[in-house]
């Protein structure tokens, strides 16, 4: 008859203290930390700068002919350099040619759109006081339909000159802008639409519509001061 060997008390293994293994993974946790905040400061000059090329890349694709821009503030004190501004505000781009002279100004507005906020920068030239250039800076629109509005350039061609000019008070715009159904557009302050990105398209109409209406009049005085930036 075989016996199975019995372990004795002083053979089996000591237990894991619970002190010890809480010690452990606290050590991990912080120097995991230590390691993600270490990488997040070293890039971050790094994304700043990218982002910052990123914008004036739009900048000067909203914007005809612009090779330098100077940042503003539009504040409720005024208009002032970004680096002046006594209080927060909304940043207005201003875009000038390589002699110097003021081509536009490049605006950040934003709206719901079917999947989510659609922000995008669009250029205003005062001289013809219409809306010259849009690209898309940020959308989670539905690949192949919401998107279009970015990648159709029968769509993307309604912003080459655009009417945004202002009623005869200055207060607003003249003409609302506002999207229409693919086909129908009539009047130069009207947006084509896209057959199946109704949302995606109207939301563009809709954002455009409430930010030009808005800082534009508010920008008027303004002109000579931005004029003279460059």
């Amino acid at each position: 008859m075989s016996t199975t060997p019995q372990t004795t008390a002083a053979e089996r293994p000591a237990p894991t203290s619970s002190f010890k293994l809480v010690s452990t993974l606290g050590l991990i946790a912080l120097f995991s930390g230590l390691l993600v905040v270490s990488v997040f400061e070293f890039t971050k000059p790094y994304i700043a700068e990218n982002q910052r090329r990123a914008l004036e890349a739009a900048v000067f694709r909203v914007v005809p002919g612009a090779v330098s821009r100077q940042d503003f503030l539009l504040t409720a004190q005024g208009l002032f350099p970004a680096a002046e501004a006594p209080a927060p505000g909304q940043r207005v781009f201003a875009a000038y040619d390589a002699e110097g002279n003021l081509r536009g100004i490049a605006l950040q507005a934003s709206a719901r759109g079917y999947a989510d906020v659609i922000r995008v920068l669009y250029g205003y030239d005062p001289s013809c006081q219409c809306i010259v250039g849009m690209t898309v800076l940020e959308t989670r629109e539905t690949p192949g339909l919401g998107d279009k509005i970015e990648t159709d350039a029968r769509f993307v061609a309604n912003f080459e000159r655009l009417d945004a000019r202002l009623n005869p008070t200055g207060t607003g715009l003249a003409n609302a802008i506002v999207t229409v159904k693919q086909g129908d557009k009539e009047h130069p302050w009207q947006i084509d639409g896209i057959t199946g990105a109704t949302i995606s398209a109207n939301a563009i109409g809709r954002m455009l519509n409430e930010s030009a209406g808005t800082v534009l009049p508010q920008l008027a005085p303004y002109w000579a001061l931005l004029e003279g930036g460059a």
